[in-house]
């Protein structure tokens, strides 16, 4: 067990000590989709949905997750974000969610990026579950994962 970073010598969970790790930028990127029905995608398009339009809604909750990730998963560290973003496309049958997020840190933000696609998808599942109960939200994963050296303070 001793190469599996959040597990101790006695096999117990534990946060990684990242306080050697050399502060870097560091971006990630995730997507998801719910799946929903050609006439709930027609109800969105014609803001027909009982509690209004879902897109802005859902981009404000996945921003709002992203900065509370460490609160919703024991083991992440608290970071300090750059920058989040969350953008939601419709399709016929489909709603395609993408977030960034960067930060400069000794560690990465995946599980930022990952929670705020997850959070948006739920947030989408929410406003529209009255009109498709049967949409499906899947295939979240980190599409990308970027480190970057930081400038050189001039101070």
């Amino acid at each position: 067990m001793a190469d599996l970073t959040h597990i101790d010598a006695s096999g117990r969970a534990r946060m990684v000590d990242v306080g050697g790790k050399r502060l870097l930028r560091r971006t990630a990127k995730a997507e998801g989709q719910l799946r929903i029905s050609k006439s709930t995608s027609a109800k969105i398009l014609e803001a027909g949905l009982p509690k209004g339009n879902p897109f802005e809604v859902a981009r404000l909750a996945g921003i709002q997750a992203a900065k509370q990730t460490s609160q919703l998963i024991p083991l992440c560290h608290n970071l300090n974000l750059d920058f989040v973003d969350v953008e939601i496309e419709l399709q016929e049958s489909a709603v395609q969610i993408r977030s960034t997020v960067s930060c400069r840190w000794a560690t990465g933000v995946e599980m930022e990026a990952l929670t705020a696609v997850a959070v948006a998808g739920l947030t989408l599942y929410d406003m529209c579950k009255a009109v498709d109960p049967e949409m499906v939200l899947g295939g979240i994963r980190l599409i990308e994962k970027l480190k970057e050296e930081l400038p050189k303070s001039t101070s």
